[in-house]
């Protein structure tokens, strides 16, 4: 059956493709070949997994219960391949918070007992796949849960493949449609780790936008048309689309973010955002190497940044995800 977990406000259900062969979703036997052919599945799966069923569904309530589907494992022993499927039925690189659920679903049916490797099979054309996440099982403050290791980050427009955009001082980018839809927006930096993503800095938390506000049309249409791919966005600045999020400055080693993601629209939190907004508060000088707070609507997402002198080397994540009853 496929369980759902929580991981700082972000739902994900965790369901194996031998469930979804036996519902009628037809999902190949290997991970690559169900990433090359997801749209022939992925929409499919999506509609038998991810939908309210008998819950009931609040009036504003997304379309979905949850914010994805996480399909795996593809083999019963690590390394462990599985894809990861928005409620649109595009595929993700990778997501912070999907994979500690991923970790955590894997913990339960008795398949990892230490750490492994998971490793994410997409379709998109500008990067590598699978794109792989060493994890290790760690206890923050007497919580169980996940540290994982993403690697390092990549900068600039370049690293996501945006176009048409300008550039501001110190190498931040100026992405013209946010600015046109607030005058706040005009600093942004582009990040990649293992997926892309549009981190705005404002100066002033009153210039972040609220999830609310990003749920009704007149937000969620004009941010829709940057963050998705065509044909549900344009894809502009990123022909593939781009995971938005927008960052203020707070005290010490800490940060207030807003996230919007590709395929999915407003979120709670995202482990890989925070990731991202955490890389790009390095940059602008706002935080220091080691442990940064990045604090969500959903929670708040330890990260952890090491740094030799002007580079920003890897960059870790912590991540604990809960079961739903």
């Amino acid at each position: 059956m496929t369980r759902f977990y929580d991981a700082r406000g972000n739902i994900y259900g965790v369901v194996s493709p031998a469930r979804l062969r036996s519902q009628g979703v037809d999902v190949p036997e290997r991970a690559d070949r169900a990433a090359i052919e997801r749209v022939a599945w992925a929409a499919s799966a999506i509609e038998a997994e991810c939908g309210w069923g008998g819950l009931p569904r609040a009036a504003d309530a997304k379309a979905y219960r949850c914010d994805g589907l996480l399909v795996g494992p593809f083999q019963s022993a690590p390394p462990f391949d599985l894809l990861i499927v928005n409620t649109d039925g595009t595929l993700a690189e990778r997501s912070g918070n999907g994979l500690t659920i991923f970790a955590q679903a894997l913990t339960d049916q008795g398949l990892m007992t230490q750490g492994c490797e998971l490793r994410v099979h997409h379709d998109k054309p500008d990067a590598v796949s699978p794109v792989a996440t060493p994890v290790e099982p760690a206890i923050i403050d007497h919580a169980a849960g996940f540290w994982l290791a993403l690697g390092c980050p990549a900068f600039g427009p370049s690293a996501v493949g945006a176009e048409g955009v300008g550039m501001v001082h110190h190498g931040f980018s100026h992405v013209p449609a946010l600015a046109a839809i607030n005058p706040d927006w005009v600093r942004s930096q582009f990040v990649r780790v293992g997926n892309p993503h549009c981190v705005t800095l404002v100066e002033h938390a009153d210039a972040l936008p609220d999830n609310p506000s990003m749920h009704q049309a007149w937000l969620f249409e004009p941010l829709q048309a940057i963050a998705f791919a065509p044909p549900a966005g344009l894809g502009q600045p990123c022909a593939a689309g781009v995971n938005l999020q927008w960052a203020a400055r707070s005290v010490g080693n800490q940060v207030i973010a807003r996230v919007f993601e590709r395929g999915e629209g407003p979120t709670a939190s995202s482990g890989t955002s925070a990731s991202a907004v955490a890389c790009a508060a390095w940059r602008a000088g706002w935080v220091e190497s080691g442990d940064v707070a990045v604090v969500m609507p959903g929670g708040t997402a330890p990260v952890r940044l090491h740094s030799q002198g002007e580079t920003l080397l890897s960059v870790s994540l912590f991540g604990v995800a809960r079961a739903q009853t």
